[in-house]
């Protein structure tokens, strides 16, 4: 452009590296007419080389480029194609698709001649063939994987097709160019800085290799992967710039051959534990064991470079070789999304996330609230029906225990839990919440607490009793209470029902432990419960009294075995449930005599 003589008295006091390659000349055919091109083939050329297309500026040509950009020896130890297309009238289309369609045939034209990989085709240009470089982003982003634009940008604006894929770019400008003023670099690359989902904030490495006038400023990776960067050259004017052993097109070919069209992202998969996990604690400050989160990463066209694990924004660990694993530990209260960012060679990334949830309760805690999907044990729970013990979250089931929609016209809960006892045996039909192996872990704190439940019967037209146990990890039991369903759906989610009964259960907890809520079935054959509504709250503090049998007793109930309630016990064994006046009930097995 304007500063040609500039330029051409510089050129001879750059320092340049001899050629051992060739340059060809040859051209093709654009819609009738012939466009010539120049061609330096290496001294060496891959089997399926790279290309980098490398485009001249306004009133220069692609002999006068080829001498600017002084390309050879880096073309020579890379073994890429380099190619300098001629403009018509020595000038760039910037605004429609003559010179796109130029170089669409001349890309064709290098597949046929030199087998060159249409994957790895990288378009560079000087000020015009700068501004044509940012035309091409929107126009050819299938053809072209990476755009190096020299002292060039759109001067009337950029736009970015929010259809166009992540685009990376290495853009260089001279800060005392006063042909295309470098105020309006950041303004282009800031349209692109968002459109490829990069962090607003770049890395900044100044004197840049050693040279005290490049700063080099990288904004990434984002979406794909991508990078765009600023080669800002200090006080450099409008031609490109070969100073202190660093070359502008050294610079744009380690760049741009990292990236390829047909390059696939890693994968990353968090394999421990599951997301959902709870941890619910009522009545203290959570006490969180260690949690070993664990992840696998591969790349189909590449190697995994790292596994970087976080807890929200926060970096906890990048872990540079398998096994891809790390101790959380100290989790407080709140909600911990928990990340593996896995990244490969090309600096591309996949990210996986679990959910992990600390809570300390201090009103009331829905067990239920898991109760969404049909067929399944939710999370959270297990089931057992003598036969076969399903832990949550699984899905699928048709039979035997799992979850139903209830649709009936009257229906008193929506979701219902169902399980069973198959034979009839003791404790072996129930739905346990907090259970080893799911993803809750339950605690409680000394303390006075109250379960609200809704539970009915599935298929019992005289009523089953529900016992309901907290108990220990150990197989303590720290209370239980037993209660008579008042409402039986009919072995039918489409029927009606009505009328079941809200059933408040009061115990009190002395020691801080982990503890599991199950509703057990009555020890009959097939007898059954299906569970609406379970909720938990703490209601005071613990009292130190461990039994009704210690304080006022209000009323006291007898079961057989089976569950049947007894008005008047004869001699033999029973089920007693006690209830004191402060509402505490307490059942266990007692001899009548």
């Amino acid at each position: 452009m304007k500063r040609k003589l500039i330029l051409s008295l510089m050129l001879g006091t750059m320092t340049l590296v001899a050629s051992a390659g060739k340059y060809v000349n040859g051209s093709v055919t654009v819609n009738g007419k012939k466009r010539t091109y120049i061609a330096y083939e290496p001294t060496k050329l891959d089997s399926m080389p790279a290309m980098l297309i490398s485009c001249h500026g306004m009133n220069q040509d692609a002999n006068y480029q080829k001498g600017m950009l002084s390309i050879d020896a880096t073309a020579n130890n890379g073994h890429f194609l380099t190619v300098f297309p001629q403009g018509e009238g020595n000038s760039w289309d910037i605004s429609g698709d003559k010179d796109i369609n130029f170089m669409k045939v001349l890309i064709d034209q290098m597949v046929k001649k030199y087998n060159v990989d249409r994957n790895r085709v990288y378009l560079s240009g000087f000020s015009m063939g700068g501004m044509f470089t940012y035309h091409a982003m929107n126009k050819i982003p299938d053809r072209i994987a990476a755009f190096a634009p020299i002292s060039g940008y759109p001067m009337w604006g950029t736009t970015a097709d929010s259809k166009v894929r992540p685009i990376p770019i290495i853009h260089t400008h001279g800060t005392g160019d006063d042909v295309v003023n470098f105020g309006g670099v950041q303004g282009a690359l800031n349209v692109w800085i968002k459109h490829n989902g990069c962090p607003t904030t770049a890395k900044v490495e100044k004197k840049y290799r050693g040279a005290p006038h490049i700063t080099r400023h990288t904004w990434g990776p984002g979406k794909d992967g991508v990078e765009v960067v600023l080669m800002e050259l200090a006080d450099k004017g409008h031609w490109i710039s070969n100073d202190y052993g660093v070359y502008t097109g050294e610079e744009i070919w380690k760049f741009c051959k990292k990236y390829s069209l047909d390059m696939k992202d890693p994968s990353v998969q968090i394999t421990a534990p599951t997301t959902g996990l709870s941890f619910i604690t009522f009545g203290a400050t959570s006490d969180v064991p260690p949690v070993t989160v664990t992840a696998t990463a591969s790349d189909s066209d590449g190697r995994i470079v790292s596994v970087s694990f976080y807890d929200g924004e926060t970096l906890l660990k990048k872990v540079t070789k398998a096994p891809y694993s790390y101790e959380v530990k100290g989790l407080k209260k709140g909600e911990h999304a928990i990340r593996a960012v896995a990244t490969d060679n090309d600096g591309r990334t996949a990210t996986a996330e679990v959910t992990i949830n600390v809570a300390e309760p201090t009103g009331t805690y829905l067990m239920h609230k898991t109760f969404t999907v049909e067929g399944s044990v939710p999370e959270g729970w297990t089931t057992f029906d003598g036969v076969e013990k399903r832990t949550g979250l699984s899905s699928d089931y048709s039979q035997g225990s799992r979850l139903f929609h209830l649709t009936g016209e009257k229906h008193d809960f929506e979701w219902g839990l169902y399980t069973r006892n198959v034979d009839g045996k003791t404790r072996e039909g129930y739905a346990r919440f907090g259970d080893e192996g799911t993803s809750v872990t339950l605690t409680l704190g000394p303390g006075k607490y109250r379960i609200m439940t809704r539970v009915a019967n599935w298929n019992q037209s005289d009523f089953s009793p529900v016992t309901v146990a907290v108990e220990t990890t150990d197989g303590r039991e720290a209370w239980a209470g037993t209660f008579t369903p008042t409402a039986n759906v009919g072995n039918g989610a489409g029927n009606s029902f009505s009328g079941t009964s809200l059933e408040t259960l009061n115990f009190e907890i002395n020691e801080k432990a982990r503890y599991y809520v199950t509703f057990y079935t009555a020890d009959a054959p097939w007898a059954d419960l299906l569970i609406g509504q379970a909720a938990i709250q703490r209601t005071g503090n613990a009292t130190g009294i461990d039994s009704p049998e210690t304080a006022s007793v209000s009323s006291v109930r007898y079961y057989t075995l089976s569950g049947q309630p007894v008005e008047s016990p004869k001699s033999g064994l029973y089920i007693r449930q006690q209830t004191t006046a402060s509402g505490k009930t307490v059942s266990k097995k007692v001899v009548v005599k």
